[in-house]
């Protein structure tokens, strides 16, 4: 494994041998955990810490612009013209928001379970179908820390206590859950806020995209499948929704995304 560092001061991480992809991982705020993704065997991958959690600089902003030039930021550093790009989660909205203002610069997006971009992007019907998944004493927990964060942001052991609580309802049931990779978090109250006011732009500009695009949805994500296949619509692009999955269907089901990237590729070929 080889390591970089941008100008900026993100930290990032590059494997393997072959055609070029770029890993964006989820949060916002989160440590970076695509390292779980496993299966890109025979491609050249990089994936980076985005800012907020070391070894990445500390610094802000953390509104969508400064995130979205985050990604720019690291290709430039690798030489990268126009590598294919998968994003997961935030990631796949963040990869969205790339495709929209320099889609010169992504060869191929896959887009995993994605935060959408009509509407809410499905954030309140997750929200809901996360603590109904949830045991009664763990969304107790989660409002009490709700209700701290509507006096004052969190502290990172707060943070981290949330995410950990939530985090067996993202899979496809709380016996599939498996440990949580969180060793820090980012400041994010910023990162929603703007997510929120950049989302009715982004419909827009998304519109007519000619970037070879395809989405991929666990069918038992929290995350309604409704974020993958509305944005998709929007765009002409084609979704492969894996049954009896959450939200890292390839933590359920090996080989998915590898599965989908290379029909990706294929037709763009």
């Amino acid at each position: 494994m080889q390591t970089f560092m941008t100008a900026s001061g993100l930290a990032g991480w590059l494997t393997g041998r072959g055609r070029e992809v770029l890993l964006l991982h989820g949060g916002p705020g989160m440590t970076d955990y695509m390292a779980s993704l496993p299966e890109l065997g025979g491609y050249r991958v990089a994936s980076f810490q985005q800012r907020g959690v070391a070894p990445s600089t500390l610094n802000g902003p953390f509104d969508v612009p400064t995130l979205r030039d985050d990604v720019i930021d690291v290709l430039d550093t690798l030489g990268w013209g126009a590598p294919a790009v998968i994003g997961h989660s935030w990631g796949g909205h963040l990869l969205l928001h790339v495709l929209a203002v320099a889609p010169s610069r992504v060869g191929a997006a896959l887009v995993v379970d994605p935060l959408g971009v009509v509407g809410d992007g499905g954030y309140a019907a997750f929200e809901d179908e996360l603590f109904r998944r949830l045991p009664v004493s763990t969304v107790a927990r989660l409002k009490e820390l709700e209700a701290l964060e509507e006096k004052g942001p969190l502290t990172t052991a707060e943070v981290l206590e949330a995410m950990e609580l939530a985090w067996p309802g993202f899979f496809s049931s709380l016996e599939m859950a498996q440990p949580i990779p969180q060793t820090g978090h980012a400041p994010s109250a910023q990162s929603w806020a703007s997510i929120r006011e950049e989302l009715p732009i982004l419909v827009q500009r998304l519109r007519g995209c000619t970037v070879p695009i395809r989405f991929v949805h666990g069918d038992l994500d929290p995350l309604p499948v409704s974020a993958s296949t509305d944005a998709a619509a929007l765009m002409g692009a084609p979704v492969d929704v894996v049954p009896g999955n959450g939200h890292f269907p390839w933590l359920e089901d090996p080989g998915c995304v590898r599965r989908s990237l290379d029909m990706l590729l294929r037709a763009d070929d």
